[in-house]
């Protein structure tokens, strides 16, 4: 469905026609630009648009399907970019992410926004509060919904830190590092990481185009003039890109000592084990010999005879517990 339509003109959003068609030759002829907001619109209201403006059927494919890879492409009438913003749910500990579709023209801009952790009021209001970067015409609309996306990248970079600290703390403690429950926490975390990276990092090549540093040209129908701005946003990137980066290596190494831990553990109940087995080796091997009731056997009639075994057994044993209790297997 359609959330908002506006034509802006000198920085400032004025009233026009309902009808999006009429905006869009309301905005070119006064110098302006359109800006659409749909939300997950079906194929039947997006023909209307996609026709209006001159839209790419490439285009309109992968801005109804979804599930795209962040990217930016360049048709003969408009520019085409993808960008997938991150949402860190607190309770789960989990990250999941929302795709934003946006087509910039001449005088004109189409947001797609699919999934509903990326509202775009805030950054449409934001903007609108400041004229000067508005009047940049579509290509201000492309950078602030860029860099409010990369900004809460950085957000979600530090929750993601803060939990990692914790499963840190956890794994290495004397209690929790052992649970059962370990393993699978940390997996989980790594499959988030998995997820956040999916939409960090094939969105440096875009970025770095857009700011004017893999590419000398310019990008159509972006203006110039905002590669400074577009620069800043992909320095924000490169430092989260540098953080994820961290994060999955943190998290391979805490998984590779939790595993050395649990080997150690295995390894310590196995001495234990190996010990008490040896010790309960000793009065059985005794108690064996002397319960097959031969006649001619040492000591065999003596009246002594079973209390000097016990107590051999008995001495046999605090030797052997002490042996193994110095060497640390019990």
């Amino acid at each position: 469905m359609i959330v908002d339509c506006a034509i802006y003109r000198d920085g400032q959003r004025t009233d026009g026609p309902q009808d999006f068609s009429d905006a869009l030759g309301e905005a070119r002829s006064a110098g302006g630009f359109v800006w659409i907001g749909l939300h997950e619109p079906t194929e039947e209201e997006f023909d209307l648009v996609a026709q209006e403006f001159g839209l790419h059927p490439l285009a309109v494919e992968d801005a109804l399907k979804a599930h795209q890879r962040p990217k930016l492409e360049v048709y003969e009438d408009s520019l085409f970019a993808v960008l997938k913003p991150v949402v860190y749910e607190p309770e789960s500990d989990t990250v999941s992410t929302g795709e934003l579709m946006l087509f910039l023209g001449d005088a004109f801009a189409v947001v797609v926004r699919h999934g509903e952790g990326s509202p775009l009021k805030a950054v449409r209001q934001r903007l609108e509060h400041e004229p000067e970067m508005l009047g940049k015409g579509p290509t201000s609309v492309l950078y602030a919904i860029a860099d409010a996306t990369v900004d809460h990248y950085l957000d979600v970079a530090t929750e993601l830190q803060t939990d990692l600290e914790e499963l840190e703390a956890e794994v290495f403690s004397p209690e929790g590092g052992g649970s059962r429950h370990t393993a699978s926490r940390i997996y989980n975390f790594k499959r988030q990481i998995l997820e956040f990276r999916r939409a960090t990092g094939p969105l440096a090549p875009p970025l770095s185009r857009l700011a004017g540093a893999a590419f000398g040209t310019g990008v159509p129908f972006v203006d110039d003039k905002a590669r400074p701005f577009f620069r800043d946003v992909n320095d924000h990137l490169t430092r989260v890109n540098e953080s994820v980066e961290g994060l999955d290596r943190l998290v391979s190494d805490i998984l590779s000592a939790h595993l050395a831990q649990m080997s150690v553990r295995q390894n310590d109940d196995m001495r234990k084990i190996s010990a008490w087995a040896a010790m309960a080796a000793v009065p059985t091997m005794l108690a064996g010999i002397y319960g097959m009731n031969f006649d001619h056997m040492p000591e065999l009639h003596w009246v002594w005879a079973y209390p000097a075994v016990i107590a051999l057994m008995a001495a046999l044993e605090v030797l052997l517990f002490r042996l193994f209790k110095r060497r640390g297997w019990l």
